[in-house]
């Protein structure tokens, strides 16, 4: 059972909301408006599209760089994170582990979609978080491994 200080308490909620904002990034941009999103630290450690990316700009770079590989295929997705089962644990007072699991759906195009869709990946995910000098959590790091994925 989890037990927490009454500040702890309130860490974890503003935890929770930088990884929904995260989500709501991805799913509303593509993406492509992380740092205006503020979630993310500058020296994240990120793991998409199988392999790491050293800071926020080369996380940017991923991001512009796959939205305009869609554009020019068959069009940006819509995307929705559906995260539930999050934990999260502190290692000190300004570092958090996060855990949880990510239910994803995608489809090519804008909604609403009208045909069935199952999910595209369900997943475990890692996350490490800090709390930047600014007092704001925001990402260290995200890991994520498919324990399901549409064919």
């Amino acid at each position: 059972m989890a037990k927490f200080t009454l500040q702890q308490a309130a860490d974890v909620l503003a935890i929770k909301q930088v990884v929904y904002e995260w989500g709501d990034e991805l799913d509303i941009h593509n993406g492509l408006e992380m740092r205006q999103a503020d979630v993310l630290a500058e020296d994240v450690a990120y793991n998409v599209g199988g392999e790491w990316r050293e800071g926020l700009k080369a996380v940017e770079a991923f991001y512009q760089g796959r939205a305009e590989a869609l554009r020019a295929g068959a069009g940006l997705m819509t995307m929705r994170h559906i995260i539930t089962s999050l934990r999260v644990s502190f290692d000190d007072a300004d570092n958090a582990r996060v855990g949880y699991l990510l239910v994803f759906f995608a489809a090519v195009g804008e909604g609403p979609f009208d045909t069935y869709c199952d999910p595209l990946a369900v997943a475990d995910v890692k996350m490490e978080c800090r709390r930047d000098t600014d007092g704001e959590w925001r990402i260290t790091r995200f890991d994520s491994g498919q324990i399901f994925r549409r064919g």
